[in-house]
Order: structure tokens, then sequence, then C-alpha cells
């Protein structure tokens, strides 16, 4: 029999499977996608949203734009029940995007298209053997893959992580919703509404449907039917509306679960199949994106022998940290939701302190991505977080931090004497760049900072060093990153 060779093969084709092909193949590699459905087609509207870093990422590879033509800014960011403003936050972006995820991964499917990804719709993959110079994939078809690396985004009952044996230990359910994009023959009643059971919401999907979630009066596992949908509609409403043609009918639940390795040697996880949470603040998708451009440029080095593998462990080092923290965000959420009166007490004295500033941005930073901060040692505040996307000017005229970073690869800024830094060994992969910016040097939740004389930029966006003046530990830094010298 057969087997076809790519560089990299990924299970899944949703948000993160597709953004991380596409990272791989802007770096020049050969990555290829296994994808359950017959094309990138959802059925119903599915999570509603873009966070700001999430945005800010899409700007950093050129392609913000496409998703803010088909969707709405607005101040999505919330705590509970409790919105959050950020308009005042220092990014070009301090807002959300209301916009389903059926566009969002049709956006990406066009753009993994236009990149050149192969991907291999109806197919699953099946199983997997590794040895010590890569992967053996079995997908549904009977043919065979072989990658240098497997990475599993496909979703909470991964394959690829059960395959593995990777333990995925956390909380079970507590409480479960329906959640239903239907038609409907008389007006539904749209917004919020609280019962005994629970708070419930009706809101308007595309082309006049009716996207209903509705708390389960007990936990329930198992997809809902109709006439589930119509019981419940009925027990909170008094009526179901004539509800009928579900686009979509599905059950989530408050499990929280997370892998206790993202990596096991040549196979890694991304997304979902890394970590599972309830929706609530519409931080899975986003964090899942965010896994995927953490995880490429890595990989991308690594399968073109400029690294060696252990700068993968970077990628569990960095991104489990910030999933764990949103387990617990969504934890602490879903027991502000409940219907009892002591969990309304605790979210009117949160309300509170949302109106306070720290408070306000310092949660408002968290739920955005916009305070993501890697533990890179003791150093500048920049180091380890997101550079901001400063207006520059260079020898070549005005332009942005995020648009040298459009071909994700990483960049050194000069603010000092120009030729004062030196990167030629590593010219090769990263870009060097004199600049000067007259600005405020302002973060999220932290404030203004100290103008740094330079600063190298990973692929990803996030400061990986930073100069006080001087070159020290740039060769350090660069090696870390970027592999040794040429």
């Amino acid at each position: 029999m057969s087997v076809t060779e790519h560089e990299v093969v990924i299970a899944g084709g949703g948000p993160t499977g597709l953004m991380l092909a596409a990272e791989l193949k802007l770096a020049g590699v050969n990555a290829a996608i296994v994808e359950r459905r017959l094309n990138q087609d959802l059925a119903g509207s599915r999570a509603g949203g873009l966070h700001a870093r999430t945005i800010e990422v899409f700007d950093m590879r050129g392609i913000a734009d496409r998703f803010l033509s088909q969707g709405q800014t607005a101040q999505i960011v919330g705590f509970g029940m409790n919105r959050i403003d950020m308009s005042d936050f220092p990014s070009r972006h301090p807002y959300g995007l209301a916009l389903f995820q059926n566009r969002i991964e049709r956006i990406l499917a066009d753009w993994v298209e236009e990149l050149g990804v192969l991907i291999y719709h109806g197919r699953d993959v099946t199983g997997f053997t590794q040895d010590e110079t890569g992967v053996n994939v079995e997908i549904s078809d009977g043919k065979s893959l072989r990658a240098r690396y497997l990475v599993g985004c496909d979703g909470g009952r991964s394959i690829v992580r059960k395959t593995a044996g990777i333990d995925f230990p956390g909380s079970d359910a507590t409480t479960s919703w329906i959640i239903a994009e239907v038609e409907w023959k008389e007006e539904p009643a749209w917004g919020f509404r609280d019962s005994a059971t629970g708070g419930h919401a009706i809101g308007k999907g595309d082309a006049g449907h009716a996207r209903m979630v509705l708390s389960d009066r007990e936990v329930q596992s198992g997809e809902p039917t109709l006439r589930d949908l119509s019981e419940a509609l009925i027990d909170v409403y008094g009526t179901d509306f004539g509800v009928h043609s579900p686009i979509w009918l599905s059950r989530f639940s408050d499990v929280t679960r997370q892998a206790v390795a993202y990596r096991d040697r040549r196979v890694l996880l991304a997304g979902d199949a890394a970590h599972v949470h309830p929706p609530i603040g519409g931080q899975g998708l986003n964090i899942g994106v965010q896994d995927a451009v953490n995880l490429g440029w890595k990989l991308a080095q690594v399968v073109k022998r400029v690294s060696p593998d252990s700068v993968l462990d970077s990628y569990h080092a960095e991104r489990h940290p910030v999933a764990a923290r949103v387990l617990k965000s969504t934890m602490a959420q879903t027991t502000l939701r409940r219907a009892d009166d002591r969990a309304k007490a605790l979210n009117g004295y949160i309300a509170e302190f949302l109106t306070m500033d720290e408070p306000r941005k310092r949660i408002a930073a968290e739920m955005s991505g916009l305070g993501v901060h890697y533990d890179f040692g003791e150093g500048h505040p920049l180091l380890g977080r997101r550079m901001p996307d400063l207006d520059l000017i260079t020898a070549n005229g005005p332009s942005r931090v995020f648009t040298l970073l459009h071909g994700a690869q990483g960049v050194v800024i000069n603010f000092g004497e120009p030729r004062a830094i030196d990167i030629s060994k590593w010219s090769d992969r990263v870009q060097l760049i004199d600049a000067k910016y007259a600005g405020k040097w302002e973060m999220p939740a932290i404030g203004e900072v100290t103008a740094p004389s330079a600063v190298m930029v990973r692929p990803d966006g996030y400061v990986g060093w930073v100069s006080d003046g001087s070159s020290a530990g740039l060769a350090d830094a660069m090696t870390k990153w970027f592999g040794v010298a040429r």
C-alpha cells in the first residue's frame, strides 16, 4: 500500500487546525489537514465572536479586515453576566467582533486555500504509531500518511489525544444546556430570561433563524431532540413558539478538562483537543487559534531543522497555563450564573468591583487575551507580553509593527542608533528594522512602560528580548527562539 508523505499532518479542520496549517504554510512547511466533513460548511452558526487578541493575531497576518468586514465590532467582553468596557485599551482593536463561527471558519478556509494547503475532506484520523523519525497516520479511507509530526486539533473527544495516551483530567458536569438554531412560527421572546432552572437566551441567527440556549432542569448528556427543545421552551416561556426544522440542535455542559501534556514526542495537541470548558466568556475558539499561532512557527523551525525539537516544549510551558486560567475563569463564571440567591448576591459584588478601574482593566485584559504574559524570567515589563502595534518610521517609510509580522517571521526592531544591532548570523530567518517611534509605550492592564532601545518580536507577536541600551542577552535569545547562528 502506498504511503503519502507530509512534513506535518493536522487532524481536524476547524479554526485551530486551519490556523495552524496556515502558519506552517507561511513558513514553507508541507502540512496537510484531515477533516471529517466533506467541506467546510457548518450546521448552524456556532460560536459567536472574536476577542481583541484574536483580531490582533489576524491583523499580524494581514487578514483582519476579512473578518471585520463581515462582523460587527462591539464591547463583548464580560465576566459572569457583567459586561466590561475596554474601549480605552491601548490596542488598535479595543473591542470584540460579533461574528458566528461558520463565517469565521469560511474566511479561514478561503485563506488556507489561497495558501495552497491540502485538505483530506470526508476522512478521519483513526489511529497512528510513532517512531524516532516520524508518525504513521491511519485515516478512515484505508490510506496511510507519513509525517514528521502529527497535531491533534480534533476536538474534545480527540482520537489523537486518546491514542497518544495523554490523560485528560478535570471536573465532570454539574449543569447542562440545550443549544439550538431553529425556524419558528410565533415571534420568540428575544433576549435573556432567568427561571428556577437557570439562565436562558433567545437571539437572532442567520436568515432569521432563532438561536436558543436553555438550561436543563437536571444535568443531561447526549444529543437532544426537537421534542426536548419544545418541552424546555414550554417549561420556561409557556410556549414553544412553534419551533421546527432545526438547523442545529445540540447540548453542552460545564465539563472542564485539560490535557496533562500538550506533547508526546512527535504528537502534539491544540485547541479543544487540549482543553475543554463551558463557552461562557466565548474564549474557546479564541485560545485555540492562539494555540496554533504559538505552535506553528516553532514546529516549522523544528521541521526545517533550524531549531532543536526541545523548542516544542515551550509550547506546553507557555500555553498550558493560559488554558488552565481560562478553565478557572469559566468555572467561576458558571457559578455566577446559577439561579440561586447566593449566586445573585455574589454577582452583585462582582459587578461593583468591575466598576473600579483596576479590576476592570485586569479582567478585561484577561478575557480579551490582551493580558497574556509568558514567563521568560525577570526583565523589562514587555518581556513575554504582546508587542503593541506601534506606528513606526523606517528607512522605507511609515510602517506598523503588525505589518512586519505578515509573513510569520520574527523581527528585531532597533529604536536606537541605526546599525547598532547585529543579527547577521540569523538574517535568513529574522528581519532587522531600524525604526523611530515617538509615542507612549502603553500596555493593557499594566499601563505605561519605559521605552526600550530595541526589542525582538517572535512570529507570534510576543516579545522575546528587550534591550536596555546594549545587546546583552540578544545572542542567547536569538539562539533560544531561532536556533544556532549560521
